[in-house]
């Protein structure tokens, strides 16, 4: 603070001087703005060249530095304006292209990045760092081949970068050429044998191969580099694991929490092997530690309960079988484990009715087992025991990962879906969709079924577990008799997905249609409950999501396959209740959250545009369109509708806001 005072006293002073001294001036307040982010004080910088900037506003290295200062701040859209007003000022400043292109890459904006590499190329194209650059945004945007050319280029001019050659050789894995991928990452370790990252990709492709003997020198050889890269231990600890060394990859997984004490994935594994080796209750300590910091993943409770079983302490387990089933009602496993433990407390009656529940779900996922969605439960041997790569970690919600993919991790979510269910009726959300969405079609179908508590509503529900569940076997009753109508197959279908037997509420809302085939509104109930099955389930089979922690966002990229999920059948029956009430904006709405999750970003520009369209005040709508302008790089519309999403009551735009609003 000392400095920055003493910088803006001697500005003022400087700046009150004689006109002769102009142009030392500017070039002092130049330097200093260089020999501050040379020491990396990037906030003194910036205050520096902004009074050079005052003094002179044609200064367009000025704006180039500050540009740089500001994306080492992780001001990406203020560093993107800067590079901007450079290139303005310098239409042939060639590496204004060259930093706002890396910019808009690290932001996502991969056209306009790569236009900007088109621009520094043509003007410089003897100059090698441009197509380097370059390459990794065409790595990030999966444009493989294209990216190749590209390190070729630059390799054909620097052959001393190993982190060209390791790129080089990512690319080659994704095109599932591994003798090449192989040949570049043994090129980067003979060009810098101190790169620990050569080191660890060429280890990876080895354990990929079960080459466990190659993949350990490798990883030693990492650690001997950067005895702090937490991956490096990590992945030994996978090689001792795999070759039957549990105590020296429980060292390893000691040193990964060492470095990172909250990493869920590394206590994870470490319960799984000192289960294993028969260390049960320092195991239990470790899932107690992935329980807080991933206490809504199914596994956890799963795998916790099968280790209580093996303790002895038989109601606990039940407990945490208890609590597995709670998060997901539809889990096989954990029916029928319960079912024996249940047997074992001589509660015969609960072990059976455990047990027919488990057979019963087992049935209905077999007579699925066309869809691969489902295999994972029909399987009842299956474990969920093995250790993880460090490509993953335990996910959260699935209306999650479009942010997690397009912002770089900064966990904006997108409102959730609409649909009939069960809310006390004095709340404040009750209100406040009654007001802002109202559509008389719609209001008269929930007032036919003299519910106090059938509304439609994206929130939670309020009512407590224990009423959802008491109100669900009423339910159940109703309709057990072959003249149930269709709206009480639908309030059973509604009570089922709220205690989220997702299977057996598609099924229910299946016969409400055949029934009342033309009711828009059963087709809108089906399409959410098909939705949320899915997040469930590939919360729990794809239960794992990328860990970046590599500073060359290159890296980041997961070479694991993975079981992908699609929102056809959902997305289906949202076109049926389009078909038959075209003018209702929440069914456009929903429409567009599943589009946006399939990848489909244009499409579900268009959906919420349609959606507003029909509802000028639909606030939602204004929020998730917003976040998907930003997502598709196009930030001042983006917080446009963000704000307009504030002003119509959306509390967490403010949040979204004050993040991407701020370029300075």
């Amino acid at each position: 603070m000392k400095k920055g005072v003493s910088v803006i006293i001697f500005a003022v002073m400087l700046l009150c001087g004689m006109t002769s001294r102009a142009q030392y001036n500017k070039e002092y307040f130049f330097w200093m703005g260089r020999q501050f982010m040379m020491k990396n004080d990037y906030h003194e910088a910036i205050r520096t060249l902004n009074v050079l900037l005052r003094f002179d506003e044609d200064a367009y290295e000025g704006y180039f530095l500050r540009g740089i200062a500001k994306y080492n701040l992780n001001d990406l859209l203020g560093a993107d304006d800067d590079f901007s007003i450079a290139i303005r000022k310098n239409p042939v400043f060639t590496t204004a292209y060259t930093y706002r292109a890396i910019t808009r890459s690290r932001l996502g904006n991969y056209d306009d990045a790569l236009n900007d590499f088109k621009e520094a190329i043509d003007l410089r194209p003897d100059l090698p760092s441009p197509y380097y650059s370059r390459g990794v945004t065409r790595l990030l945007n999966q444009q493989f081949r294209e990216a190749i050319e590209d390190f070729d280029k630059f390799i054909n001019q620097e052959r001393k970068v190993a982190d060209a050659y390791i790129n080089r050789g990512v690319c080659y894995l994704y095109l599932k050429d591994t003798v090449r991928a192989y040949e570049n990452f043994d090129t980067a370790i003979r060009t810098n044998r101190e790169n620990p990252d050569s080191y660890n990709r060429r280890g990876q492709l080895y354990m990929q191969q079960k080459r466990y003997a190659d993949a350990e020198k490798d990883f030693d050889m990492a650690i001997k580099c950067d005895s702090n890269y937490l991956l490096s231990y990590f992945n030994r600890a996978l090689v001792y694991s795999d070759t039957n060394r549990p105590m020296q990859s429980l060292a390893d997984f000691d040193k990964v929490i060492d470095l990172d004490s909250t990493n869920s994935l590394t206590y994870f594994n470490r319960a799984i092997l000192r289960s294993n080796i028969g260390d049960y209750n320092r195991a239990l300590e470790d899932y107690d530690k992935v329980a807080t910091y991933s206490p809504n993943n199914v596994l956890v409770y799963y795998n916790r309960a099968i280790l209580y079983t093996r303790l002895g302490e038989i109601e606990k387990a039940v407990n945490d079988y208890s609590k597995a089933i709670e998060l997901y009602p539809d889990f096989a496993n954990a029916y029928l484990n319960r079912s024996y433990l249940r047997y074992a407390l001589h509660d015969p009656k609960g072990g059976k009715r455990d047990k027919d529940i488990a057979e019963r779900k087992i049935a209905e996922y077999k007579s699925r087992l066309n869809d691969s969605t489902y295999s994972i439960y029909a399987d009842t041997t299956r474990r969920f025991d093995r250790l993880l790569s460090f490509d993953s970690k335990f996910s959260g919600n699935n209306f999650e990962r479009i942010a997690a993919k397009s912002s770089g991790g900064d966990n904006l979510t997108l409102i959730p879906l609409f649909k009939f269910t069960l809310m006390y009726p004095d709340t404040s959300a009750t209100v406040t969709a009654s007001t802002r969405y109202h559509a008389q079609r719609a209001t008269d179908f929930a007032s036919s079924f003299e519910n106090p508590y059938l509304i439609l509503s994206n929130d939670e529900s309020n009512l407590p577990p224990d009423s959802l569940v008491m109100i669900d076997r009423r339910s159940a009753e109703r309709i057990n008799r072959d003249d149930a109508t269709w709206k009480e197959l639908f309030e059973r279908g509604i009570s089922q997905s709220l205690i989220k037997q997702y299977t057996g509420a598609v099924a229910t809302f299946s016969a409400a249609i055949e029934k009342n085939p033309s009711n828009p509104f059963l087709y809108l109930n089906r399409s959410t409950t098909r939705a949320e099955m899915i997040d469930f389930i590939s919360s729990i089979d794809n239960a794992y999501q990328r860990i970046a922690i590599d500073s060359d966002p290159a890296n980041r990229l997961n070479n694991n396959t993975a079981r992908t999920y699609n929102y056809d059948e959902a997305i289906s029956d949202l076109n049926k209740a389009i078909k038959l009430y075209p003018d209702f904006a929440v069914s456009y709405y929903n429409r567009a959250n599943l589009l946006a999750l399939s990848g489909q970003l244009p499409e579900a520009f268009e959906d919420y545009s349609k959606a507003l369209s029909l509802n000028p005040y639909f606030a939602e709508a204004y929020y998730n369109r917003g976040l998907i302008q930003i997502f598709m790089k196009d930030t001042r519309k983006g917080c446009l509708d963000i704000s307009k999403a504030g002003e119509l009551g959306i509390t967490q735009a403010y949040d979204v806001l004050k993040q991407y609003s701020s370029h300075d």
